[in-house]
């Protein structure tokens, strides 16, 4: 490759690694400021956004984000999916840290805005654990086993990127919900916890939300691979987006 080449090269994966990065910052925004939000509008007007609009509504702009956004960044919106990608070795290791660095100050800017407009009510709506720290911490790893699973499944048989992908995911995060949230908050997602949990100042249980989601991605990693074997050509589109390749 002649010099000229490579400068015309570098520019451009320069701006689409600055578009992917500002569409995790978008995407983990939206999802905490509609997570996090459905919490504290619960605890304003006395219950009037009901539970299961609370688990539903996460899932719902998930679909629609990717829909919007996963051409731009591989829509992970979640550290844990970028970890179990990245583990996968669907995704490079040294893209990790921005994308956890958006992610995570996504989910902190959406938790300052409530905070602003609503005061420290319902923690900003933190992930807290209902009935106890250890079954909190089992829940989140099964539920986000369940989540990365999806989504592994849906990278490997990768026809299923796009439509197929956004609605098996976003029914996987409501169904999570619906039935878990009681327990631990159904969070399956790091930054949706620690953002309001920093903001808001409830980092007592924060660890719980780093370690069971964590835990989840690696379980799941591990029966992607049992099932599937190594990484699979098309994995990499769904790991990046379309517009990363």
């Amino acid at each position: 490759m002649g010099d000229k080449d490579r400068h015309e090269r570098e520019p451009q994966g320069l701006v689409a690694e600055v578009r992917a990065v500002v569409a995790e910052f978008v995407g983990a925004f939206a999802l905490t400021f509609v997570a996090a939000g459905g919490d504290v509008v619960a605890a304003l007007s006395g219950g009037e956004v009901g539970p299961a609009a609370r688990a539903v509504a996460p899932g719902l702009v998930v679909l629609a984000l990717i829909y919007a956004l996963g051409q731009e960044s591989g829509a992970h919106y979640n550290p844990a999916v970028t970890l179990a990608f990245a583990l996968r070795r669907d995704f490079p290791a040294w893209r990790v840290p921005g994308y956890w660095v958006a992610q995570f100050g996504g989910a902190v800017v959406a938790a300052t805005i409530l905070g602003a407009l609503f005061g420290d009510v319902a923690h900003l709506g933190a992930s807290q654990p209902r009935f106890g720290v250890v079954p909190a911490l089992v829940m989140e790893v099964i539920l986000t086993f369940f989540l990365v699973t999806v989504i592994l499944g849906t990278a490997t048989h990768y026809r299923l990127i796009g439509p197929s992908a956004a609605l098996a995911v976003g029914a996987t995060i409501a169904l999570d919900g619906l039935f878990a949230a009681p327990v631990s908050g159904a969070s399956m997602n790091p930054a949706r916890s620690l953002g309001p949990a920093l903001v808001g100042g409830a980092l007592d249980h924060a660890w719980v939300y780093l370690a069971g989601p964590a835990g989840g991605a690696i379980l799941a990693v591990i029966l992607a691979w049992l099932l599937h074997g190594g990484r699979r050509s098309g994995e990499q589109e769904a790991a990046k987006g379309k517009d990363q390749q």
